[in-house]
């Protein structure tokens, strides 16, 4: 496996453990948004969803334990994408497609952790 692999997973896993950080550093707006959108106990929701996107992120940008970091972000996806970017429940065209569109870029995600999943270990440069 060529150096392409272990660039793709710090591309991958970074965006996954920077977007946890970001549940943690900006915990009052997500909690806020999370509440907006009908999420039971918000903060609590933000935390969890925080650490999923953290460990699984980390998992896959390290090399560790990477099946189960892959699970980890798949169910945030899983739980996340219809609750928080419910495109067809949105009356404002613009809103609509702001949220078509996360949907969307999180159901590519999705398929790129399953496709990740089929990728026998220990990884190239894992820890």
């Amino acid at each position: 496996m060529s150096i392409v692999f272990p660039i793709g997973r710090v591309i991958l896993g970074g965006y996954f453990l920077y977007s946890g950080v970001h549940h943690f550093t900006n915990l009052g707006y997500l909690g806020g948004y999370a509440e907006m959108k009908g999420a039971p106990v918000p903060k609590v929701a933000v935390v969890g969803t925080g650490a999923l996107l953290g460990l699984g992120g980390l998992s896959v940008l390290l090399g560790v334990l990477p099946m189960i970091g892959c699970i980890f972000l798949l169910v945030f996806l899983a739980g996340v994408s219809p609750a928080m970017h419910a495109f067809w429940s949105v009356h404002d065209a613009q809103q609509r497609t702001v949220e078509m569109l996360n949907f969307t870029k999180n159901a590519a995600l999705a398929g790129a952790l399953l496709m990740i999943l089929t990728i026998p270990g220990p990884w190239p440069l894992s820890l």
